[in-house]
């Protein structure tokens, strides 16, 4: 392989949502530098939620994600509810996590069929893929639609819902409205539950991920909505305690932030929370991840599609499992007064932690915020997979080397700033 000094740029990579760039300086056949390049404008969401009531954040922070506005809802009211004291009802509780499954069955499968697959099956996007496989395709649309219903019902719309509130909602639905929600989720549990199967028979590199992971997690369930964290070196703490773990700090390249904890690299998202929680998933599910070859843990990146869809599967069976517990709340939110202190909240968006932090005056006005999203923990995590990737397979043209290093950076699903396309591709050989 030559060492003159190429560079190579692939602009508006569909399949990732987000704008950015990877930046890759190999120098006499060692990989010098990978810089994965965010660089969108910062958005000032934290700014501009300085000044604000206690009550605004849900809706205010639902407007960061439209793929995934129920975690930003969901963050925001833990930390609030927090800090004012006071513990949700557990109607309005097994609610919360029945919204939270929408969230998950529509954005996992939207990035299992319209972002992962087509690398798979070797198609540029899911509208040729259909052309082949249109059973494939129908399906998992079958599963996003069912995942959107539930957001619709429960939220009052499956995009930035507008039925969430501290301390509860705004209105909550009778039983008897569950049932055309409740067929949709049966039929969805069919087509996930092939689309695994399916997804079993695909072809992953043998690849292990050697950094740190985090993850939410509780004693009596598969952790969604909230609990306390914990890391793959056995460490558990609150809410409370993430600033003390983890610390983020601006790198030039990037116009978002790298966190690490206690100082080192790690992942969040589906890999971790497999990993350190798949003894909590129900049986039937577990011994659905058995049949498609997964083991109680999973650090293989490219297999991040397997677990997606026994999540997938979890949370559909979750959600059918609270409707058929489901009883109308006594009331649609608890009565919250604000307080003077600092709150932390934490749930599992579908591609990771996220973290919430809010410092409230008596009157109830916001002094700061602190918002923590699962890409900016992932990106020094996703840098090093790159590295790797990279380092063990000079031998490729820049061509070649392109498509490994998109195909290594969708595994890993960053959501950089809720838009469809992500990578410019530059490298330099010395």
């Amino acid at each position: 392989m030559s060492h003159r000094t190429r560079q190579l740029k692939v602009g508006a990579l569909a399949r990732v949502e987000g704008e950015g760039a990877l930046r890759v300086v190999i120098d006499d056949d060692r990989v010098d530098r990978v810089e994965l390049r965010i660089y969108e404008p910062p958005r000032f969401f934290e700014a501009f939620l300085r000044g604000r009531a206690y009550t605004e954040p849900p809706d205010i922070t639902a407007r960061i994600c439209g793929i995934c506005p129920v975690a930003y809802q969901t963050s925001a009211c833990n930390a609030l509810e927090q800090v004012c004291g006071i513990e949700l009802d557990p109607p309005l509780a097994a609610l919360r996590r029945l919204s939270y499954c929408g969230e998950w069955i529509a954005s996992h499968s939207l990035h299992i069929l319209l972002l992962h697959i087509p690398d798979f099956l070797g198609y540029p996007d899911a509208i040729t893929l259909a052309a082949d496989h249109r059973d494939l395709v129908e399906q998992g649309l079958a599963v996003k639609k069912a995942g959107n219903a539930l957001l619709e019902f429960i939220g009052g719309r499956a995009i930035h819902p507008v039925n969430v509130r501290v301390g509860g909602f705004y209105s909550v639905p009778d039983p008897a409205d569950f049932a055309p929600i409740t067929a949709q989720l049966r039929h969805a549990h069919e087509c996930a539950v092939n689309t695994a199967r399916r997804a079993a028979g695909f072809e992953f590199p043998d690849v292990q991920l050697e950094c740190g992971l985090l993850a939410v997690t509780a004693p009596d369930r598969y952790a969604i909505e909230g609990g306390e964290m914990c890391t793959s070196g056995g460490l558990r703490f609150p809410a409370n305690d993430f600033p003390t773990h983890v610390k983020e700090r601006q790198v030039a390249h990037s116009t978002a932030l790298y966190a690490e904890l206690d100082g080192m690299r790690y992942l969040t998202g589906p890999l971790a929370r497999y990993t350190l929680n798949s003894r909590q998933l129900s049986p039937s599910v577990r011994g659905l991840a058995t049949e498609i070859g997964l083991g109680d843990e999973c650090r293989n990146p490219y297999r991040s599609i397997l677990v997606r869809a026994v999540e997938v599967v979890y949370a559909i069976e979750e959600a059918l499992a609270l409707i058929a517990r489901y009883e109308r709340p006594e009331r649609a939110a608890v009565p919250v007064e604000p307080r003077a202190g600092t709150g932390h909240g934490v749930s599992e968006a579908p591609r990771g932690l996220l973290y919430h932090r809010y410092d409230l005056g008596d009157d109830g006005i916001i002094r700061a915020a602190d918002i923590v999203p699962p890409t900016s923990q992932n990106q020094a995590a996703i840098e090093e997979d790159l590295r790797r990737a990279v380092s063990a397979n000079l031998d490729l043209d820049d061509a070649a080397l392109t498509a490994l290093c998109e195909r290594v950076i969708r595994n890993h699903d960053p959501c950089i700033s809720c838009s469809a396309h992500f990578l410019d591709l530059d490298v330099v050989r010395r």
